[in-house]
């Protein structure tokens, strides 16, 4: 709302500074100190609205230490992060913005499924809170709003570049011609980028019209089906890792903060030329939303990090995800996901291969093994003796060494 009313005042009357307003850069800096703001001043207030209605995590006795002191900390905290992220987005991004739109529509979807899950465990008294199947139901609902939007809508298009043949024409010609001249013009696609390829663009039609090219058509279907599932995979992902005391939120800053970066070089026509990567027109306005995600989830940490004085609840964990997974898919940069989210992938995998090597061993020997002391995968550290601190820490550094590997698959290949 900013952006347009300075945007007007530039227009109208040349007023002072209204211009700056027009600059990503500077809109993505004041979204994500507004959202700090946000989320630590009234972080506070909204803790202590939590614990006046009594909305305390119960917690199950698993042997692990330091868990009896957590009882009855607040949780439903996600409410913090949403609110800090969505207040300064819809003051100061381009609200027309498609991208912008799915990311609102993913807040306020998994939110509430979320908030859902919560609320019954808490006023219901029923600890298994909603059931699977409508979590699911509801991830495979977004899956599919996603993937129809990115796949139909006229505004998500992409500009690959011209032959080099003609590059090399067009340079001969004008060695300072423009960046925009060596690309096509706007079309749909459904390319995506795959991670140490040489040649690493991808065509999910290809998956079909090997069979037939006249199935290209269809490809929508197949593309659906993989928004469908990178966004079920992904908030199952991130639910998994907010087990400990500032683990899911300082470990889904690393991961959106280097979205961040991939979608403000693929919106940017000069870098996607001299990094040699898809040009996504439009796409950089996610910056200004991933700029106020970040300090969302850095202003949650203030409360949330150890010892923690408010939990996010899935009304948080499922959000987080969500929105992790969205970003990923508008960028095209999807399938980078088990290597950028390596920590919510080795969360989920523990789980699996415990649940697994469990039933398989009770089934063949009569008694169930483990493979980890428990699962998920921080609870094993717990259990060896680690401190919740330590584990955190350690996450994060590993959570930052990924998130440099993602970045340098710009240029590797």
């Amino acid at each position: 709302m900013l952006y347009y009313l300075f945007e007007y005042l530039e227009q109208q009357f040349q007023f002072p500074g209204a211009s700056l307003f027009g600059f990503l850069t500077f809109r993505a800096a004041v979204a994500i100190i507004l959202s700090l703001l946000i989320s630590t001043i009234f972080g506070k207030r909204i803790i202590r609205f939590l614990q006046k209605q009594q909305v305390g995590e119960t917690i199950r006795d698993l042997g692990l230490e330091g868990q009896v002191e957590k009882a009855g900390t607040p949780t439903m905290g996600g409410i913090i992060i949403i609110l800090a992220t969505l207040i300064p987005v819809l003051l100061l991004a381009k609200l027309e913005n498609i991208y912008i739109i799915l990311l609102i529509i993913t807040t306020i979807w998994m939110g509430t499924i979320g908030f859902i899950d919560d609320y019954i465990k808490k006023f219901k008294n029923n600890k298994e809170g909603l059931k699977g199947r409508f979590k699911v139901l509801g991830q495979v609902g977004l899956g599919i709003i996603v993937g129809a939007t990115m796949y139909f809508h006229q505004d998500v298009t992409m500009k690959e570049k011209l032959p080099q043949e003609q590059q090399n024409v067009l340079l001969a010609e004008n060695p300072n011609i423009s960046p925009s001249k060596l690309f096509e013009e706007e079309a749909k696609s459904t390319k995506t980028t795959i991670p140490f390829m040489k040649s690493n663009e991808f065509d999910y039609a290809d998956l079909i019209t090997w069979i037939s090219p006249e199935l290209s058509k269809y490809a929508w279907i197949i593309f659906i089906l993989a928004s469908i599932f990178i966004i079920t995979a992904v908030s199952n992902g991130a639910n998994l890792t907010d087990g400990i005391d500032g683990l899911a939120a300082g470990t889904s800053a690393i991961i959106v903060l280097t979205l961040g970066i991939f979608a403000w070089v693929s919106g940017n026509i000069i870098f996607s030329d001299y990094l040699d990567i898809m040009y996504i027109p439009r796409v950089e306005e996610i910056t200004i939303y991933i700029a106020a995600f970040v300090g969302a989830l850095i202003g949650f940490l203030w409360y949330n990090a150890y010892p923690a004085q408010v939990f996010m609840g899935d009304t948080g964990s499922l959000t987080i995800g969500g929105i992790i997974a969205v970003i990923a898919i508008a960028v095209r940069k999807e399938w980078l996901i088990p290597v950028l989210c390596g920590v919510f992938l080795a969360e989920n995998l523990s789980v699996m291969m415990q649940v697994s090597y469990f039933k398989y061993t009770r089934k063949k020997y009569g008694e169930g093994r483990r493979i980890f002391k428990m699962s998920p995968l921080h609870h094993h550290y717990q259990k060896s003796g680690y401190h919740e601190s330590k584990i955190v820490t350690r996450f994060w550094i590993v959570g930052i060494l990924l998130a440099i590997i993602s970045i340098v698959t710009l240029k590797i290949r």
